[in-house]
């Protein structure tokens, strides 16, 4: 099934192509060419994170700052990875990840941050909203990750960090 776009200015001539067997939806340039393609998991992910923003109202009363370290995480049934995280605040972290978690999922996770590269902070978590893929918003795929369980030390050192590097510029 394809769907001429009409309405939305910017993507004029346009097209959006259903692929029911594959449950794909691709985008069609105005001469036919295919300009990327997502799964279905990725747009009703993202359709459910958007859902979830839009039902609760902002919630961030911390500051965040853009901020590259690595973390660890798990899920309760067992699965590790190792990533870098994007921004950092009080209240929880971005992480990086191309095939980023469900919104929900619950994580236990270790973060090194860039002052103390050698140790290992613990935090849990949950995944508050995705990123299937990079868009103008965000420099990386990944999902939000919000705070759960977390030490006041840690909560503390976080926080330390912000405020240096938002001092700095």
């Amino acid at each position: 099934m394809k769907l001429p776009i009409i309405s939305t200015r910017s993507h004029l001539g346009k097209s959006l192509k259903l692929d029911c067997d594959q449950e794909t939806i691709t985008l069609v340039g105005p001469g036919g060419e295919e300009l990327g393609t997502l799964p279905w998991e990725s747009v009703i992910d993202q359709l459910l994170a958007q859902a979830t923003l839009m039902e609760s109202p902002e919630t961030r009363s911390q500051t965040r700052v853009a901020l590259s370290f690595r973390i660890r995480y798990h899920t309760p049934e067992g699965h590790s990875f190792e990533s870098q995280a994007g921004g950092i605040g009080g209240g929880g972290l971005f992480i990086e990840s191309s095939a980023p978690l469900s919104v929900g999922t619950k994580l236990s996770m270790e973060l090194s941050l860039p002052n103390a590269p050698t140790e290992w902070m613990e935090a849990k978590g949950i995944v508050a909203w995705v990123c299937p893929q990079s868009d103008q918003y965000t420099f990386s795929a990944g999902m939000g990750v919000q705070f759960t369980d977390i030490s006041i030390e840690t909560r503390g050192q976080v926080q330390e960090l912000v405020r240096a590097q938002r001092r700095s510029g």
